[in-house]
């Protein structure tokens, strides 16, 4: 009997506890099922067994999962030309009251300058040279290259520039002479002086014109960024002959330069030209730490001290600004999420890049198709060049120029006159990160999905692609926009624009314009400037720099009286 009473005791029991365990087993389907369809659809690369090549987390369940697909996803437009590029063409012809140089060089009236920097920091002098030598009314020799700083490049300007091309080509704008005249039979040396930065026409003629009249020849020392931004549309125009058409390269250089260019076009029919940026001096100068721990700071310390003036760093708050550039990893992620595919191919200028292959391992996993002017050259080849930084420089200035996409990882003098050449050479695709957006979208990468990544990563870059009336005219830097040498063929344009309209296409609105524009105004790093009377190479930093050949971007500001340690 007792044990008839425990099993009708557990026989209730347990048809009580039924609609329980029901209910358990119910709500565990159903979370299930949800979990089934929040799961991500398999790409390629999953059935391929291939890892995420950043910060996956498929072990977790109900954890997006952050899968680079291998063809870079869909980017909704096309990604080798530029928007309504066809709508606007470089011009800078002088007008008809701009006389020409005979009419108003007035004799016994010399100007020399001894330029400042790299190469592409010694371009801006050079150009600007031209004109001020114009406002001055005198006669330009020659320009002098800095053949002392950091870079002991000991190249003078006719090894680098096409001398004879530069004096023909300018012959009606400004009088340019190779040397000075010898003065009572002996060398004239100039009295050498120098000028503000952003010294306006008036400046020049307060300030340079009295000394000039009465010494007849003078040196402009330090002769980098001391011409105003702004100026009379012809002066604009001027600097524009000079830097578009006048500045050519000597023949060694060019030719070296073609055949890199050809081999990547054999390679493939598009390629990407990356100014990587992410060299140990660049990092060190921008105050930035990118997780590497004591050893890091120890060394990007040490190159740090070379700058006096600079002020002790917050690198959370300079990445937070959009200051920092990129990790090479980051870089690729941002261009897979534009659209490109691991299949494309990418030149890449770049000196050491500091932490070497260990930093560059996933980029190369993004584009296996990785390359450089030491990969794609014989080290017999480039000899003649190797050992002058300048012209090191000189041949991937011509790679990149020639790339269908430039991408650049900072905002320096080879950034800046790259995208201004290439907007006036037809507004060729030109990506310069939205670091300040961005900046938050990496730290949060492995919270999302790959798609809703990429989407954000195409919202924030709109406005930093290199399209036309991205920036609007005036603004920004003239090397970067120069906006007085851009037209449009309004006529060209409003048949698109009725073509487009006819098709059903929508089109973008003036309003839609001056978003992108303010867009990035807002979001443009205002880089720091910094000064250098001479060399200070600590040993450390001759250690890391020695014989990468590449070109340092100076890092400027309308800061006056001072100079920049960074350079091309």
């Amino acid at each position: 009997m007792a044990f008839q009473r425990r099993r009708n005791h557990y026989y209730h029991h347990f048809r009580n506890m039924l609609p329980l365990f029901s209910a358990v087993s119910g709500a565990l389907l159903i979370l299930l099922a949800i979990l089934s369809f929040l799961a991500p659809y398999p790409n390629d690369s999953d059935r391929h067994g291939h890892r995420s090549l950043s910060n996956v987390r498929d072990d977790e369940i109900g954890v997006p999962v952050f899968r680079v697909p291998t063809d870079g996803g869909r980017s909704g437009r096309d990604l080798w030309t530029s928007r309504n590029s066809r709508f606007y063409y470089g011009c800078s012809n002088a007008s008809k009251k701009f006389p020409e140089a005979e009419a108003v060089t007035i004799s016994n009236r010399y100007l020399a300058i001894a330029t400042s920097g790299g190469l592409n920091q010694q371009r801006t002098g050079i150009t600007d040279a031209v004109v001020a030598a114009r406002i001055l009314n005198s006669t330009l020799v020659t320009p002098k290259l800095d053949q002392k700083s950091f870079w002991k490049d000991s190249s003078d300007f006719s090894e680098i520039f096409d001398v004879d091309w530069f004096i023909s080509f300018l012959s009606k704008d400004v009088k340019i002479i190779k040397q000075l005249p010898r003065k009572g039979g002996k060398t004239w040396t100039p009295h050498t002086m120098r000028v503000p930065r952003k010294c306006s026409e008036r400046c020049y003629n307060n300030r340079v014109l009295p000394v000039l009249s009465k010494r007849h020849a003078i040196q402009l020392n330090k002769f980098d960024y001391r011409l105003a931004n702004r100026l009379d549309t012809d002066l604009q125009k001027l600097r524009c002959r000079v830097n578009y058409h006048a500045l050519k390269f000597t023949r060694p250089i060019q030719r070296m330069a073609e055949k890199l260019v050809h081999r990547m076009r054999m390679r493939s029919k598009h390629y990407i030209a990356l100014h990587l940026r992410f060299e140990p001096d660049m990092l060190a100068f921008s105050g930035c730490y990118y997780g590497g721990g004591d050893k890091e700071r120890k060394e990007l310390g040490a190159i740090r001290k070379r700058w006096k003036t600079l002020h002790t760093s917050n690198p959370d708050k300079e990445r937070r600004h959009g200051k920092c550039p990129l990790t090479p990893e980051e870089v690729g992620l941002m261009l897979r999420a534009l659209g490109y595919g691991s299949d494309v191919h990418i030149y890449v200028a770049s000196g050491e890049v500091y932490g070497g292959e260990e930093t560059l391992a996933p980029l190369k996993a993004l584009f296996p198709n990785f390359y450089s002017k030491e990969t794609i050259a014989s080290k017999e080849e480039l000899e003649p060049f190797s050992p002058f930084s300048s012209r090191m420089a000189a041949l991937d200035f011509i790679v990149c120029d020639e790339s269908d996409v430039f991408v650049t990882n900072n905002n320096g003098n080879m950034a800046r006159i790259l995208a201004g050449r290439r907007r006036y050479f037809g507004h060729k695709p030109t990506i310069r990160p939205n670091a300040k957006k961005l900046y938050r979208l990496f730290l949060n990468k492995g919270n999302m999905f790959w798609e809703a990544f990429a989407s954000k990563v195409r919202t924030y870059q709109r406005g930093f692609m290199g399209e036309p009336n991205e920036v609007r005219p005036g603004r920004g830097e003239f090397h970067e926009n120069p906006s007085a040498c851009i037209c449009e063929d309004s006529a060209a344009k409003e048949k698109g624009e009725l073509g487009t309209r006819k098709n059903g296409k929508g089109n973008a609105t003036r309003k839609d314009e001056l978003v992108l524009e303010d867009r990035n105004a807002d979001d443009d790093p205002e880089w720091p400037d910094t000064d250098e009377e001479e060399d200070q190479s600590s040993p450390l930093e001759k250690g890391l720099f020695n014989g990468t050949g590449l070109d340092y971007d100076a890092i400027t500001s309308d800061e006056p009286e001072l100079e920049d340690m960074l350079s091309d």
